[in-house]
């Protein structure tokens, strides 16, 4: 497991997961402008809770609206075997670190990330993590099991 490197690894050639991980390193700073190099116009972004979003920007933007900051703890970045130039899938995961709006600190927040790529620019991003049951959990919303308590919900 490492620090997502904190300056642009650039120079990422061909390489679908040396992309990714520029891409990751340049839109966690967060820097979105600097992370639409590496992303295609029609790029489709489907982030937690099934949100469509198509620019790096929107990412940031939602990230402000959840963490007063949140970086990446990359554990590895895999290209699916059978990658081609023209066309691969690439999956990176790890934990996420920061703090919470509230100025709670957090890490060990698991996420993976899945990309597709088409002829070395990301044309798709899926992002799943943990955050949604930190909240939960943080807000009394969860039982010891992990379970979702019934507090607060009405009855029928």
């Amino acid at each position: 497991m490492h620090e997502a490197p904190m300056q642009d690894i650039g120079g990422a050639g061909s390489d679908p997961g040396a992309i990714v991980d520029a891409y990751l390193t340049v839109l966690m700073k967060p820097d979105p402008e600097g992370a639409r190099r590496y992303v295609s116009p029609a790029l489709k972004i489907r982030f937690t809770g099934g949100r469509a979003m198509r620019d790096p920007a929107e990412c940031t933007a939602f990230n402000k609206s959840r963490y007063a900051w949140v970086k990446k703890r990359f554990e590895a970045t895999e290209v699916v075997a059978g990658a081609t130039p023209a066309y691969a899938i690439v999956y990176n995961r790890g934990t996420l670190y920061g703090e919470w709006l509230d100025g709670t600190p957090f890490e060990g927040n698991r996420y993976v990330d899945r990309y597709e790529l088409r002829d070395g620019l990301i044309t798709a991003m899926d992002v799943w993590n943990d955050s949604a049951e930190w909240l939960l959990a943080k807000a009394g919303l969860l039982t010891a099991a992990g379970l979702p308590t019934t507090a607060g919900l009405a009855t029928r």
